[in-house]
This record gives C-alpha cells, sequence and structure tokens, in this order.
C-alpha cells in the first residue's frame, strides 16, 4: 500500500521569493489526487517529534535553543528563515513523517514524506532552510530501535548533503552518498561516505552512466539493509538554482535507477522530496510526482 506523510502546517508562510518551494507542498497531493495516484487513504499525518527523538542525532543544546527560539542571529541568518514557533513545530512534523514514512518502507518496500529532505541540517547547526535533518534523524531511530543496521543514505539532490555528510561521518553503520553540482551551493563542502560533484551542465547520459556504476558499487560493496532517498528535483534544466540542465526524462530514469536497485536487492526505501526552484510550479510539481508513479510502478502499490 502507497503510504505518505502529508500534514497542513507542512505548508509554511515565508517570504515571497521562496514561495514556489513551499507551495509545491500543497499542490503535489492534490495532483496525486486528481491523476488518481492516490486518495485519502494513502496519506497519513505525522505527529510533533519530540524533544528527545529531535536529539537522536542534533545537539541537544542546538535543539533546546531551536524549541525556546534562543539561537542566535547569526545561526538564524544561516537558516535563513526568521525563527517562530510554527516552523519548529513544521520541522518537528517532517521529522515523525520521515520516522513513520521509514516504518511504513519497511512493511511495504517505500514510503514517502511530502516534504523532508533537510539535508543541510548538522549535528549543531541549521542551514539552507533546514533546522533538523529527517533523514538523519529517521536513521538514527531505526539504529537505535534496532530495526537496520547498515543505512545507505542516498542524496541526489542538486546540492550536497552537508549536514548528513557531517552528522555521520566515520558512523559504521550509516553510509551517505551525495551526487551533486560541485560548483553549487553548499560551497564548502562536508565529506560524505563517497561524494561524486558534477560539472555543470552534464549529459544526460553521462549523469545516468555514473549514477548507475556507483549504485552498482554501493550497494554490493556496503549491503545495506535500509536506504534513505533525497529525492530533489533541482535537477532539472529548468531549474533556476540546479545548472546540471538535466531533463523531466533524466530525472526519472534516475529514480527508477533507485528504486529498482532497492528492490533487486531486497532493501526497503524511504523518499523526502528535496529541492526544486524552477520558475514554472508546474514543472516542480511533475518532476515530483513523477517520483511516486514510478514507485507505485515497480512496487505494484
Amino acid at each position: 500500500m502507497l503510504k505518505i506523510a502529508f500534514r497542513p502546517e507542512f505548508i509554511h508562510p515565508v517570504k515571497e521569493g521562496h514561495r514556489f518551494p513551499m507551495l509545491k507542498y500543497e499542490l503535489i497531493p492534490l495532483q496525486l489526487k486528481h491523476e488518481g495516484i492516490a486518495n485519502d487513504r494513502n496519506f497519513f499525518s505525522p505527529e510533533l517529534a519530540s524533544f528527545e527523538t529531535c536529539c537522536l542525532v542534533h545537539d541537544p543544546h542546538y535543539i533546546e535553543q531551536l524549541f525556546d527560539l534562543t539561537l542566535d542571529a547569526k545561526m538564524v541568518r544561516r537558516i535563513g528563515f526568521p525563527l517562530s514557533k510554527s516552523l519548529v513545530d513544521r520541522e518537528r512534523y517532517i521529522l515523525d513523517g520521515t520516522i513513520q514514512a521509514a516504518r511504513y518502507a519497511q512493511q511495504y518496500g517505500v514510503a514517502f514524506t511530502i516534504a523532508g529532505g533537510t539535508h543541510h541540517a548538522g549535528y549543531d547547526f541549521g542551514e539552507g532552510f533546514c533546522l533538523m535533518n529527517d533523514q538523519a534523524t529517521a536513521a538514527g531511530y531505526l539504529l537505535e530501535q534496532k530495526l537496520a543496521q547498515r543505512i545507505l543514505i542516498i542524496d541526489l539532490d542538486v546540492h550536497q548533503g552537508n549536514g548528513t555528510a557531517h552528522i555521520f561521518k566515520g558512523h559504521p553503520q550509516v553510509f551517505t552518498f551525495s551526487m551533486h553540482g560541485e560548483k553549487n551551493y553548499p560551497f564548502i563542502k562536508q565529506r560524505s561516505y563517497l561524494d561524486i560533484g558534477l560539472a555543470d551542465h552534464i549529459a544526460d547520459v553521462d549523469y545516468l552512466r555514473i549514477l548507475e556504476e556507483n549504485l552498482v558499487v554501493l550497494f554490493s560493496h556496503i549491503r545495506p539493509d535500509f536506504v534513505f532517498y533525497q529525492a530533489g528535483v533541482d535537477i532539472l534544466a529548468t531549474d533556476k538554482l540546479g545548472k546540471l540542465n538535466l531533463s523531466p526524462r533524466t530525472c526519472g530514469i534516475r529514480d527508477e535507477l533507485v528504486f529498482s536497485t532497492c528492490r533487486h536487492y531486497h532493501v526497503p526505501v524511504q523518499v523526502s522530496m528535496g529541492g526544486g526552484y524552477s520558475p514554472q510550479i508546474k514543472d516542480i510539481v511533475n518532476a515530483h510526482c513523477q517520483t511516486f508513479k514510478i514507485a507505485i510502478d515497480l512496487y505494484n502499490l
């Protein structure tokens, strides 16, 4: 059964310049329902992640400052959003949604969080519109509950998953793979288990070849028993921040490669949406919905 985490709180008011990235969280569920891909039974409503859950992979002092809204001005600027209770609550809902989606993935093979992919949040910092790291926290939860032993985090957003790499640097059970634009944000990269920095304007065929080759190596060497997939669609040629200039078709084949590899190795996968900044909101929503369609077809959901 297709399971998708969503709450109205995922749609958070922000300054006009970032309206589209937030608007997509409202439009994706509507589009999925409109196309008959999902119905109300497929959506579940996460709860507020507890303080203890938020501290699974984050510095408790940093989390305390988030909860108390006492972060210093420098950190608030680094995050990029005005700090508010509603914003912190939004991230807490996203964290719980990704944790629950991970549990559903273990039951059904794959599960989604409409938002999430907050991969710029590190152990003791927020950054790039990310306060806490949802997939890293869910990985910490699976390990704490002994529900997984070897976790692979596949981050195919155009921006490096620097926060995730910061949290799990040298971790013996969590392996981070980031394939991103080498010259794109963040300009000071963290070290993942495996980083693939791509040149601007890479050809579609080269992108897919590099991805496929590295997925084979990662799965055969790591033998993960759970995968988190950050499925950002800011790799598209239409994306104003992306610089990779890849086609929607390539974006779909990318998703198919990830899902088919997970299926081949019988590894459940949780999917968070990640970035997407095309000027036309339809390009963002269509690309994200394509990810859902591909998973539904491959997993017979």
